[in-house]
């Protein structure tokens, strides 16, 4: 697709449905903003340069690939920063080792190689995976910090319990632009909050600094953090999120696996030597704006030019502010993006499963309309492993690429016999002959 026909389909787009393009936009805030604060606070991160590079990201995103590709953050990066307290070379050292390793994988073809190898169980399974991650990890913060009436009047179990009532309503009510109600409503609470304790934003205008790693920095940024990052970006970042767009946006021309794995590595590769946070794009992000109403790059674009202006003109002025924006709030967000990643799993065994759409005849229902392919019981039953046994050791470890390698190995155990079947038939055929000393 054309930069011309993009640009006309996302204005398209944003006239037939504004609001629910803004509220889209809103709906990777739950991931972005917990973590964001979290390094921000320690000084790992400049928040001001991961609002404007961020920001940009957005915009840029949204104007070449048309579609509401989140830009996040790089969580194995970040929980191995929160917990070590990074400096800020440090995690700048890690998120620049990961994005030339992809920058290297994209060009070469390595990354594209990759994928068309990797069996589509396995990849429906570190989606489904990816998303039940998500859900856990909101739920168990949720229930650890948060009270019938604690930690504030503005942040307890009341507020979550409303929140998600709220969400099921949208099931039913699907033009009302959640994300764009609740995160208002969020804000109102952290801005009463932060005014009771003096600590509201001011203006602070965006002085650009680099973040050059020494040595030290790059041994413990790239072993620590970035050598586990990197299967998590490729997996998740480039792989699942270039399928998912697939299955959630079938119109529309889905971003090449090059072209994802080129993005990844030139935002991190110009913004983390200013201090900004390394991202990506994960499929988590994806799934959280669609389902809050996203379906183009007119809702990124938005995004962008609101963290762009925030970030040039407050910066890190926001850190008490955003500290206390109700997490009762972002956890209902969260786990909204949760299910909505996790239900991509229903179409393994149908012909929303890429493999299956043109291998496998289909059954003809009303209408000579194709309504499933043609497989045993045996087929969808392996298959059905293949992903549960991603998702279960995925889940299981907290790690994508322990999950991949079960899912690979359980996947290529059933192809054993056959492989077997066929050895023993070319040895009786003599195509195969053992020789004896």
């Amino acid at each position: 697709m054309s930069f011309r026909a993009i640009s006309a389909r996302n204005l398209r787009v944003l006239r037939q449905q504004p609001l629910a393009e803004i509220s889209g936009s809103l709906g990777d805030l739950g991931t972005f903003l917990p973590i964001t604060i979290a390094l921000a606070v320690n000084n790992t991160i400049s928040l001001s340069s991961t609002l404007v590079f961020s920001g940009i990201a957005n915009i840029l995103t949204g104007l070449f690939f048309g579609i509401p590709l989140p830009v996040q953050p790089m969580k194995a990066i970040a929980a191995v920063a929160m917990a070590n307290v990074f400096t800020n070379g440090e995690i700048a050292a890690a998120g620049i080792f990961v994005a030339a390793c992809i920058f290297v994988f994209s060009v070469t073809g390595l990354l594209r190689w990759f994928s068309d190898a990797v069996p589509i169980p396995v990849v429906k399974g570190i989606q489904v995976g990816a998303g039940l991650s998500l859900i856990i990890s909101a739920g168990t913060t949720m229930r650890t910090n948060l009270g019938w009436t604690d930690p504030s009047w503005a942040d307890n179990r009341v507020w979550a319990i409303l929140a998600f009532l709220f969400l099921l309503a949208t099931n039913y009510y699907r033009n009302l632009p959640y994300a764009l109600i609740v995160l208002p409503v969020g804000l109102v609470f952290a801005v009463i909050l932060a005014a009771q304790h003096h600590d509201l934003p001011a203006f602070l205008l965006w002085i650009p600094a680099l973040t050059v790693p020494v040595g030290g920095d790059w041994q413990v940024g790239v072993v620590q953090a970035g050598i586990g990052q990197l299967p998590l970006t490729t997996l998740n970042s480039v792989i699942a999120v270039t399928h998912l767009a697939s299955d959630l946006l079938p119109d529309v021309q889905t971003p090449s696996i090059t072209s994802i794995g080129v993005s990844v590595a030139l935002m991190n590769l110009v913004s983390c030597w200013f201090g900004a946070m390394p991202v990506c794009h994960g499929s988590g992000g994806l799934a959280a704006q669609y389902r809050f109403g996203a379906r183009s790059g007119s809702s990124i674009i938005f995004l962008g030019g609101l963290k762009l202006l925030i970030g040039l003109f407050f910066g890190n002025t926001l850190i008490g502010l955003l500290q206390r924006f109700p997490f009762a709030l972002l956890g209902i967000m969260i786990i909204a993006a949760g299910l909505e990643l996790a239900s991509v799993g229903e179409s393994l065994n149908t012909t929303g499963a890429r493999d299956l759409g043109n291998n496998h005849p289909g059954i003809l229902g009303e209408r000579t309309q194709e309504i499933g392919p043609v497989l045993t019981e045996e087929d969808r039953k392996k298959r059905f492993t293949v992903m549960f046994v991603t998702i279960g050791f995925l889940v299981g470890f907290k790690n994508d690429a322990v999950g991949f390698i079960a899912g690979v190995l359980c996947h290529y155990s059933f192809r054993l016999p056959a492989v077997v079947h066929k050895l023993r038939e070319r040895r009786r055929d003599g195509r195969i002959q053992l020789q004896s000393n």
